[in-house]
């Protein structure tokens, strides 16, 4: 919480509280109906000054129309919803805006300024080897606000930097703005510049690109297009909102027709390249969040695995190939918290064996 209050604690701008939450280090701001300024920070949500007083309906309306432009306040008003990035001198965020029951509710996410190296951002070294082939697919997972689109434009920034390609990337909307290096870059975003990922990815085949970033495959056309995308001599980098390397390969079969997944599972076995998912985990010191991951980097164990439909027998594979760079989520979090670096609560919540971190924790409720 902020201690240092405004003269009024309820502002005239979503400028104002994107200022104050961005140099506090928040994530995201919320600004709803009949609740308090809020921010997200950590990974905790708490009121951004102490004693605020609530939202009125009034406030988030006049909040609303002082920044949202014509068309999307049209678009508020027609569909009850519109999502956008939002660039102004302070920074870019990502905007959502809602009617509800009670008014409108206003959320926004802190963007980075600039795009963060694989090196800034303390990336395990193996995770290099995924940007230098020429086709296939990688795949970053996990759930809405685990730092996806940062691991996602670092990948981006290692190709632009290194290589000398045409990277075309396809984002709802577009995050992190990417100039040209040792690359062409060319950003679309969808609902703006094309009407689907679906249909941007089927005009992205027709451009002339070496490397696709897919900000969110969500539907079976996408991951379809994707994966044929990845066969047929392109580097398809994407995103699904899976936790770990088992739960991405079953949600990415299982949008398949049941007829097709032979043969799907045929074609991820050979394109696949690497899946790393991925968590941001409250410090034990309150100083900000760790992340954890899980990477698995595909070999004929795993590919064998994809073809027969064995993905439960991922985790042991996973956990035998160490020397290849691999890792499962519950060893990136042990590893987090022997290093004293996340609380034994933490560690216990978040893994997947919860009795096995228990016994490396000594975690008790009691």
């Amino acid at each position: 919480m902020d201690d240092s209050q405004p003269d009024s604690m309820t502002l005239t701008h979503v400028d104002d509280y994107l200022a104050v939450g961005k140099e506090s280090g928040a994530s995201d701001i919320h600004l709803s109906v009949n609740s308090p300024p809020v921010w997200r920070r950590y990974g905790l949500l708490e009121p951004m000054w102490a004693q605020a007083p609530n939202l009125t309906p009034e406030a988030t309306e006049s909040l609303t129309l002082g920044f949202l432009q014509p068309g999307q306040i049209e678009q508020l008003n027609s569909r009850g919803d519109v999502d956008f990035a939002y660039s102004t001198g302070i920074g870019r965020f990502r905007a959502s805006v809602v009617r509800q029951r009670t008014g409108h509710d206003l959320v926004f996410r802190i963007i980075g300024d600039s795009v963060r190296s694989m090196d800034e951002l303390g990336l395990p070294d193996q995770l290099k080897l995924l940007t230098e082939f020429h086709n296939g697919l990688v795949l970053v997972t996990g759930s809405v606000g685990s730092g996806k689109s940062t691991t996602l434009a670092s990948l981006v920034d290692q190709i632009n930097r290194s290589r000398q390609d045409h990277i075309i990337t396809l984002e709802d909307p577009i995050e992190y703005i990417i100039p040209s290096r040792g690359c062409h870059v060319t950003q679309r975003e969808v609902h703006t510049h094309t009407k689907s990922f679906a249909n941007a990815l089927r005009g992205a085949l027709r451009e002339d690109p070496d490397v696709i970033m897919v900000g969110e495959m969500r539907d079976l056309e996408t991951i379809s297009l994707a994966i044929t995308a990845s066969e047929t001599g392109h580097l398809v980098l994407g995103t699904l909102h899976t936790s770990n390397a088992a739960r991405t390969l079953d949600r990415l079969l299982d949008v398949f027709p049941t007829d097709q997944r032979d043969q799907i599972r045929i074609m991820v076995s050979e394109s696949l390249r690497g899946i790393v998912s991925q968590q941001l985990i409250p410090r034990a010191d309150g100083n900000g969040r760790a992340l954890a991951m899980e990477i698995l980097m595909n070999t004929p164990a795993i590919g064998n695995v994809i073809r027969e439909g064995k993905t439960f027998m991922l985790p042991g594979i996973i956990q035998t190939g160490k020397k290849l760079g691999m890792k499962l989520m519950d060893d990136a979090i042990a590893d987090l918290f022997q290093s004293g670096i996340i609380s034994a609560e933490e560690a216990v919540y978040r893994a997947e064996q919860k009795n096995d971190m228990i016994n490396l924790t000594g975690y008790s409720e009691s």
